[in-house]
């Protein structure tokens, strides 16, 4: 009987274990998120200003998103935040 305890006890563990770990990870992929900000704070548009362009910009993740920016991103639009990439 005392097999069938420490069984149990392990599989408890692992079980609190696994809940932990996902617990941690959706923690850190909602921090990565606060540190966004909305697109109308920083006057986003869905279209270039002057040549300047999300896709050419180094906060701009192909193919829809952005490090600094909130949301769904367009390629071609802008924003005040907006740093050319390096040539």
């Amino acid at each position: 009987m005392r097999d069938t305890n420490q069984a149990s006890r392990r599989g408890i563990l692992r079980a609190g274990l696994t809940v932990l770990a996902g617990g941690i990870i959706a923690t850190a992929a909602h921090a990565q998120d606060d540190s966004k900000v909305e697109q109308s704070v920083v006057q986003y548009q869905t279209k270039p200003n002057n040549g300047q362009q999300c896709s050419t910009c180094v906060n701009f993740v192909a193919p829809n998103a952005c490090k600094v920016v909130l949301g769904t991103i367009v390629p071609t639009g802008w924003c005040v935040a907006y740093a050319p990439k390096s040539s």
